[in-house]
């Protein structure tokens, strides 16, 4: 038996010479028209997706053969190329040492998704030890203006007062610090405080700070904040005043440094992460642990770009 045996056969339409005629029209104006767009790919490159990210096709930075790399009193250092996400300078960068008060970028990310620029806060009691803006209790300060006193000045009290108007309160805020650094992926930081003093369990690495510094830079405010050198803030009410100025040396010295922030306790000794813009190339630079942040930083800066060339990536 063969295998149409037994099974019911199908019909099929009869096609008329003009259905026909239409059919083998079509037929040719696809198979022309396929060609045609073939031998344009041939002719013309691919045009990119807009959903691609440009940074997937960046330059990519190339070390010379001859150089010799720097030697750096940091515990732990990372520079990378954001663009293309190269690792320029690395060591220890995944070691888990005390950010001091390079955690108020978790702090100003958290304290920025909650409030708006323009919100008023109330200071309560503030007895905080280390660096202070000198915030009085029952002052009230806009949101915009504080951000200034946490991330220029790295004022601890300016931190507390974040953490007490936050909703559920100070323990309320630094969990969501934490699940802050979760969603950004910082695999090996926790946070004990919205400050950076040191604590038991208190912790970050050269990689997360590069990595979530390269996030709050994504914010216009955050990066107009710690690009500024000088700055003035006043209560609501305009009775007290504030002056402020950039810890970070680098700002305004050094070509190219647009921030990030600056980090000191006895114990972490000498933090600094750092954004550079030069040459059509953004870098970012982590610093834990170091004898001269501000040195060693400059020292880095000056070692990539006298050292890397940036190669243009071709495409068939």
């Amino acid at each position: 038996m063969t295998k149409i045996e037994g099974k019911k056969k199908r019909k099929f339409p009869k096609i008329n010479s003009l259905t026909f005629l239409y059919l083998a029209l079509l037929s040719f104006v696809f198979i022309a028209s396929s060609a045609l767009s073939l031998s344009r790919y041939k002719e013309e490159p691919l045009v990119l997706s807009e959903k691609i990210e440009p940074a997937s096709f960046a330059p990519i930075p190339v070390l010379s053969d001859t150089v010799s790399f720097p030697v750096l009193s940091a515990q732990a250092a990372l520079a990378v190329d954001i663009d293309s996400g190269t690792a320029l300078y690395e060591k220890n960068p995944d070691s888990p040492l005390l950010p001091a008060s390079t955690t108020k970028i978790v702090t100003a990310l958290v304290a920025m998704e909650h409030f708006s620029p323009e919100d008023i806060v109330k200071v309560g009691n503030v007895s905080i030890e280390g660096q202070k803006m000198g915030l009085v209790k029952g002052e009230e300060i806009r949101v915009d203006d504080l951000l200034y006193g946490l991330l220029i000045y790295s004022a601890n009290d300016a931190a507390e007062v974040f953490a007490q108007n936050y909703p559920g309160g100070r323990e309320a805020f630094i969990t969501v610090m934490n699940l802050k650094a979760q969603e950004l992926g910082l695999e090996n930081s926790n946070f004990k405080n919205p400050t950076g003093l040191d604590g038991e369990g208190h912790k970050s690495t050269a990689r997360d700070l590069v990595r979530v510094a390269e996030v709050a830079m994504r914010d216009s405010r955050f990066a107009e904040v710690v690009a500024t050198k000088e700055k003035q803030v006043t209560s609501l009410d305009g009775l007290i005043v504030h002056r402020l100025t950039n810890l970070n040396e680098l700002v305004g010295e050094v070509d190219g440094v647009l921030g990030v922030k600056t980090g000191w306790t006895k114990y972490a000794r000498e933090n600094l992460v750092t954004y550079v813009e030069r040459n059509g190339h953004r870098v970012m630079i982590a610093l834990m642990g170091s004898q001269d942040r501000f040195g060693e930083t400059k020292e880095l800066i000056e070692w990539i770009f006298g050292n890397y060339e940036w190669e243009e990536i071709s495409y068939p």
